[in-house]
């Protein structure tokens, strides 16, 4: 883990309708394992119940998983209440199910890295720790 005064706060939300958490979770607990901060918020989140939590928690990374096909909805809307709180620094990475072609636009507009099933957990966590080594 990098080096800083307090371990990495990673947000893991479910925006959307969505029911399937068991990913999320696998997740959640290899950064938790990995010594970072996680707070989960569980399944049906709207993009602004994520956003105020990321503010009310002071996160560093916010980690969206989506299987619902809604990403290209949900996503961007993240990223943009994000933004509009003053919190664009926050390092947004998002996993599920997406279309090869949704991912060119889903990076440009604004999150970070996309994982796709099968993406092993250890290399979800050492993106994260780099890419927050690189804020430090």
């Amino acid at each position: 883990m990098a080096e800083s005064a307090r371990p990495i706060r990673v947000l893991v939300a479910k925006p959307g309708l969505d029911g399937h958490d068991r990913g999320a979770k696998v997740i959640a607990r290899a950064l938790r394992d990995a010594g970072m901060e996680v707070i989960y918020t569980g399944i049906r989140q709207t993009p602004q119940m994520i956003v105020e939590t990321a503010l009310q928690e002071d996160v560093d990374v916010v980690g969206l998983s989506v299987l619902s096909g809604a990403h290209m909805t949900l996503f961007p809307q993240i990223v943009q209440g994000l933004a509009e709180r003053g919190m664009s620094d926050v390092l947004v990475v998002a996993g599920g199910i997406i279309p090869e072609g949704d991912r060119g636009p889903l990076l440009e507009q604004g999150i970070s890295a996309l994982f796709g099933p099968g993406a092993s957990t250890q290399d979800i966590v050492s993106y994260i720790e780099q890419a927050m080594a690189g804020r430090s």
